[in-house]
C-alpha cells in the first residue's frame, strides 16, 4: 500500500479516532497469543492498569503476517486502536509518513530514551524524518537452535554443540522415530531459518552484503550456495513436522517428538510455561553453535493518531510504562527476550538469556531483516522459502537463482 493511499485515508482516520467507551481505556492490538506470549503481555497490561488506565486487549490470533494487514486496515480505514505492535523496522514506515501515527519525540526526549535504549539501531528504527514514532519493548534474536535433551538421550547420541553435529545426528534420531528439525508451515518460519543459517555459515559481512547492500552478485555466489546446501539439509531433516504454528513446532521439541528447532528466543516463553529448565531439559545454541551473533530485531508499539485528548494522554502514559525498568524486567523474563534498556537488573535470567546478554554486551549483533528490507521484499523472500521447504523437487540451485533475483530488486 503506497504512501499516497495512506495520506488519502488520514482525514477519515483522525476524524473517526477513538470509539472506546472510557477516556482512559486503550485498546492495544498485538499477535501474542501462545502460552508464553500471553503470560508476557499480561505483565504489560498489569503495569498499565496500575497507572489508573485500562488495557483493553486486542489480541489477533495467528502470526504477524496475519495480524498486520488487519491492523493497517483499521488505521487507514478510520477505526484506529490506542496502540499496536509492530516489529522493529519498516512495517509502519508509510503509516508514519502519512501522518497516521503519533509523534513520541517529546516523551522520548523527556525520558532520555536515546541514552537508555541499546543498541541505538532500535530507536533508529522508530525514527522517521527526525521524529520518534514508536516505543521499543524488547530485543528478539532469531539466531538460536533449541534442542531437546530427552530426544538425543532417547536416540543414544550426545546433544550437539553445533549445526554440523546436529546434521550428523539426524539418522540416529530418525531411526527412533524422532523428527530431527521441527519447522512449522508458516512462511516466515522457513525464511527466518534460512536467515539464521546465512549468518552462521556465511557470516556477518556476507549477511549485510545481501540484505543491506542488496548485492545480487553475492546472493548468487558460492558463499550463499553453501547456505542453500545447509537449507537443503534443514528441509530434509524437517520432513514430517506437519504443524502450522511456530509454538506447535516448539511443543514438538518440548515433548521430545522433535530434536530441535531454529527459532527466535521467544521460544523460551514456551519452555518456561512447560516448566522446562534451560541446561537441564533443553539446550540452546546461539548462532547455531557456529557463529555467536544475534540480531537486534524485536517488538515496538506505535500509537495511532487519536482525536480524543484523554486517550492521547493515556497513550503517553502507556509509552512511558512500556519503557519503565520494572515493566521491562517483568515482561522480558516472561517473553524470553532481552530488555531494550541497558540499565536494568536481570539477575533472574536463565542460562539461555544470559548467553544472549553476553553476546549483546560484546557487541556481536546484526540488524534484523525487518530493519533492512521493505515488507514487500520480506514477503517475496517468505514465499520463496515456504515453497522451497514444501517442495522437495525445487533444487537449491533453482532456489538460489530466485533468491538472487529477489535481492536484486529489493528495496
Amino acid at each position: 500500500m503506497k504512501a499516497r493511499y495512506f495520506a488519502a485515508a488520514l482525514a477519515a482516520s483522525v476524524a473517526l479516532g477513538g470509539g472506546i467507551a472510557n477516556a482512559t481505556d486503550l485498546e492495544v492490538t498485538h499477535w501474542w497469543t501462545s502460552g508464553g506470549e500471553a503470560a508476557a503481555v499480561a505483565e504489560l497490561a498489569k503495569a498499565f492498569d496500575a497507572t489508573g488506565n485500562k488495557w483493553i486487549d486486542g489480541a489477533i490470533a495467528g502470526s504477524g503476517g496475519t495480524a498486520r494487514p488487519i491492523m493497517i486496515s483499521r488505521i487507514t480505514g478510520g477505526d484506529p486502536m490506542g496502540a499496536t505492535q509492530f516489529n522493529h523496522g519498516r512495517q509502519a514506515e508509510e503509516l508514519a509518513q502519512a501522518g497516521l501515527m503519533k509523534d513520541l519525540t517529546a516523551i522520548a526526549e523527556k525520558e532520555k530514551w536515546k541514552e537508555l535504549i541499546r543498541p541505538a539501531s532500535l530507536l533508529d528504527s522508530c525514527t522517521i524524518d527526525g521524529k520518534i514514532y514508536c516505543a521499543p519493548v524488547n530485543i528478539h534474536s532469531w539466531q538460536w537452535l533449541w534442542l531437546s535433551n530427552k530426544a538425543f538421550a532417547d536416540a543414544g547420541v550426545a546433544v550437539p554443540k553445533n549445526w554440523d553435529e546436529f546434521v550428523a545426528a539426524a539418522p540416529a534420531l530418525e531411526a527412533k522415530g524422532i523428527i530431527p528439525l521441527a519447522v512449522g508451515g508458516q512462511p516466515w518460519q522457513a525464511a527466518g531459518a534460512f536467515d539464521v543459517l546465512m549468518v552462521a555459515i556465511a557470516g556477518k559481512d556476507t549477511f549485510y552484503k545481501v540484505f543491506k547492500d542488496k548485492d545480487e552478485t553475492v546472493a548468487a555466489g558460492p558463499d550463499i550456495a553453501k547456505v542453500f546446501k545447509a537449507a537443503d539439509d534443514a528441509r530434509r531433516m524437517s520432513k514430517g513436522t506437519n504443524v502450522q504454528d511456530w509454538n506447535q513446532a516448539t511443543n514438538l521439541v518440548i515433548t521430545g517428538k522433535a530434536a530441535g528447532q531454529i527459532m527466535g528466543d521467544w521460544a523460551q516463553g514456551e519452555f518456561q510455561v512447560a516448566n522446562q529448565v534451560a541446561g537441564k531439559d533443553y539446550t540452546c545454541l546461539p548462532g547455531l553453535g557456529v557463529n555467536e551473533i544475534i540480531s537486534t530485531g524485536g517488538d515496538a508499539f506505535y500509537f495511532p493518531l487519536l482525536k480524543d485528548e484523554e486517550k492521547s494522554k493515556a497513550q503517553d502514559v502507556l509509552a512511558s510504562t512500556l519503557l519503565n525498568p520494572v515493566t521491562q524486567v517483568a515482561f522480558n523474563l516472561k517473553k524470553g527476550s532481552l530488555p531494550v534498556r541497558g540499565d536494568v537488573d536481570l539477575a533472574a535470567a536463565n542460562d539461555c538469556m544470559k548467553k544472549g546478554l553476553e553476546i549483546l554486551a560484546k557487541g556481536n549483533v546484526i540488524e534484523g531483516t525487518d530493519q533492512l528490507l521493505s515488507p514487500d521484499s520480506q514477503k517475496q523472500k517468505e514465499d520463496l522459502f515456504s515453497e522451497f521447504f514444501a517442495n522437495p523437487s525445487m533444487t537449491p540451485e533453482d532456489a538460489q537463482k530466485r533468491f538472487a533475483e529477489i535481492i536484486g530488486s529489493a528495496d
